[in-house]
């Protein structure tokens, strides 16, 4: 198949529904609520919430000793819109202990271990789900597990389709983690994403977040730039980087590490596209006691539609 109709069918495949079975799972929902949620703003966070990992326990980072904060961090800010990136079923099932009030959804990664990747939460007294899919970032996107390119692992794209139940307005919510080593990768992968986003009317309100492995001025980004999606923060702070969002849960002491130098730069963002205005965003960099709820700093943003 020639690669710009490719591509064309990969958009119209992620403007369908996307409920279908095997590689679906971690959709959940409950009955909607009698009252709906008022209009106006919608608060959107970007979480990288690290999995959890055996060997973090040695600086006591574990997941079990920092799930209580990690929370507390996301529910503080009161968000309307969840999207985590590297979410493992140890952090999904807790996180949905502590998010009651949400539905969520995400793939599952194929592995030995099946982990609903890139997972989205999203309020269900403010939204109603319309519809719901993802497909992973590779040449064949439909595939479960596929990689492409140069990259390390399989890597994906999740979105959702929502009604707001007060005033009847649609959006469309892309969460995604892009390659942590391939340059190639990383640049193909955000093709793919823009591609698909591209079918719909420039009328519908889209909203694209993730953890992109790259700054502001690579050319991922670029390339999302070019398609017509806003950085939320530069559009608040201007286009000066803010300086990096990972620090491998050092916060502020990360600075001086080596690893510095090569990831300086605001890594994750939230993008949004259509009618979509910034009135607010900001890089969360909560810390209790020395540690913190992730080795990212999350992000958030607040837009009117």
């Amino acid at each position: 198949m020639h690669r710009r109709q490719f591509l064309r069918c990969l958009g119209l495949a992620a403007a369908l529904p996307g409920m279908g079975r095997a590689t679906l799972a971690a959709a959940e929902s409950a009955p909607a609520p009698a009252a709906a949620a008022p209009g106006g703003t919608h608060k959107i966070l970007s979480c990288n919430v690290r999995g959890d990992l055996a060997g973090d326990a040695r600086t006591g980072d574990s997941w079990a000793e920092r799930r209580e904060f990690c929370a507390d961090v996301i529910r503080a800010q009161r968000p309307d819109l969840i999207c985590l990136q590297e979410c493992q079923q140890n952090n999904w099932k807790y996180l949905k202990l502590r998010l009651p009030e949400f539905d969520s959804f995400g793939l599952f990664d194929p592995g030995p271990v099946p982990h609903p990747m890139n997972t989205l939460f999203f309020a269900r007294a403010r939204y109603e789900l319309l519809s719901a899919g993802g497909f992973w970032l590779s040449e064949q996107p439909h595939v479960a597990g596929s990689k492409s390119w140069d990259t390390a692992y399989s890597r994906l794209v999740n979105w959702v389709h929502l009604r707001e139940r007060a005033t009847d307005r649609e959006l469309r919510v892309w969460n995604t983690h892009l390659d942590h080593l391939g340059a190639v990768a990383r640049e193909k992968q955000a093709e793919l994403i823009v591609q698909a986003a591209a079918v719909f009317p420039a009328t519908l309100p889209q909203l694209l977040t993730g953890d992109f492995n790259c700054p502001a001025g690579s050319p991922p980004a670029e390339r999302i730039r070019a398609a017509g999606w806003a950085d939320t923060y530069a559009a608040v702070h201007g286009p000066k980087d803010p300086g990096f969002t990972f620090h491998g849960f050092q916060g502020p002491g990360f600075a001086t590490h080596k690893l510095a130098r090569k990831l300086s730069g605001k890594i994750d963002f939230i993008w949004c596209r259509g009618p979509v205005k910034t009135l607010a965003a900001e890089i969360i960099r909560d810390g209790r006691n020395g540690h913190y709820p992730s080795d990212h700093y999350f992000i958030s943003a607040v837009v009117a539609m």
